[in-house]
């Protein structure tokens, strides 16, 4: 039994890796045609029907291109910085409840890698990692506009991190647990957290865009100041791990919001529609995936309707802002929850 527990969770965890993977890469195809049309143009349509398989395309461009590692770089941190942001951007997804549980030959199979009750933790410690990547690869690259860029990045996500921890303690509060399965179970049906915590999931959001390094927030790599930021010095595949990470901390990130505060598999009426364990996982798991699209499609359309701040701003939005809102939510939170007694 042992043993075919194993080989279930290396099965998900392979499946999860797979499709972590393929979902950031036709995240970039996804934000061509968004911003075509958004711009009135056609976008991608020469790689394939539709240009389905500009991705494709994209990719063998960074295998083939020219590799240049500067001289005056440090040659082992220059080459181990894109890898750590890889790393810690695919490790995330391991915590995530893809899905409810599915019954095969009598058994109990979790669409869950690791079910921690420590699951927000994990997810926010190896989140914080991310930012050694970027520190590392801005400072290993011996250029001034790399050091700026990656400096930016790491006051950033240090900032933005602070409110959307606070954000969530508000969220903990109210669940009493910080196990994702726990938290996503807890919003069965309709009951989902956004309602309880309307202003919590916005602080959330405008923390994720800047975790992501997205438009407004993208100050770290804008190259009207910085050239390229803090992959100016790269090229072919490892600039490629650094582009790849964002598509996949955007991913995640969207899997992240739609389980705390959306449900996560759950959907409205699950209970009432006379189907089977297996059936209502199946649509639970689509219905799932579909959240995190509506979530990816708004940070794209963000990018493109939105300019970029200046640093102060940024600055001055995360410190004298989002954290003594994000502390006022948790003081009426939890003054709600002492007066109620829920």
């Amino acid at each position: 039994m042992e043993m075919l527990f194993l080989l279930d969770k290396t099965v998900i965890a392979f499946v999860a890796f797979a499709i972590t993977l393929l979902i950031a890469t036709y995240s970039t195809y996804a934000e061509r045609k968004v911003a075509a049309f958004m711009q009135d143009r056609v976008g991608p349509d020469r790689a394939g029907p539709f240009g389905i398989l500009q991705p494709l395309a994209d990719a063998g461009k960074f295998f083939f291109k020219e590799e240049i590692i500067p001289n005056t770089s440090d040659k082992f941190l220059f080459i181990i910085g894109p890898g750590i942001s890889m790393l810690t951007a695919l490790m995330t997804s391991v915590v995530i409840p893809w899905g409810g549980t599915l019954q095969i030959a009598g058994r109990d199979i979790s669409l869950q890698v690791a079910d921690l009750n420590i699951g927000v933790l994990y997810v926010f410690a190896v989140v914080s990692l991310g930012v050694y990547g970027i520190m590392i690869g801005g400072w290993a690259s011996n250029n001034k506009y790399s050091l700026l860029g990656a400096v930016r990045a790491s006051s950033q996500m240090i900032s933005y991190e602070l409110s959307m921890g606070l954000a969530l303690i508000a969220l903990i509060m109210m669940t009493g647990t910080l196990s994702l399965k726990e938290i996503v179970d807890q919003q069965h049906g309709m009951n989902w957290n956004v309602f309880y915590q309307p202003f919590g999931f916005l602080l959330f959001i405008i923390c994720a865009f800047a975790e992501c390094n997205r438009t407004p927030f993208d100050l770290p790599e804008c190259e009207a100041e910085l050239v390229g930021g803090y992959h100016t010095e790269y090229s072919s595949m490892k600039l490629g791990f650094y582009m790849f990470a964002e598509y996949i901390n955007m991913f995640i990130s969207s899997a992240f919001m739609a389980s705390l505060y959306f449900g996560g598999y759950n959907f409205p009426f699950m209970d009432s529609l006379g189907l089977s364990q297996n059936a209502i996982t199946i649509i639970g798991v689509f219905v799932f995936f579909l959240k995190i699209f509506f979530f990816i499609f708004v940070f794209m359309w963000i990018r493109w309707t939105i300019p970029r701040f200046r640093y102060d701003q940024l600055m001055k939005l995360g410190w004298q802002w989002m954290i003594p809102l994000a502390l006022l939510n948790v003081f009426v939170t939890g003054l709600v929850i002492l007066l109620t007694g829920n």
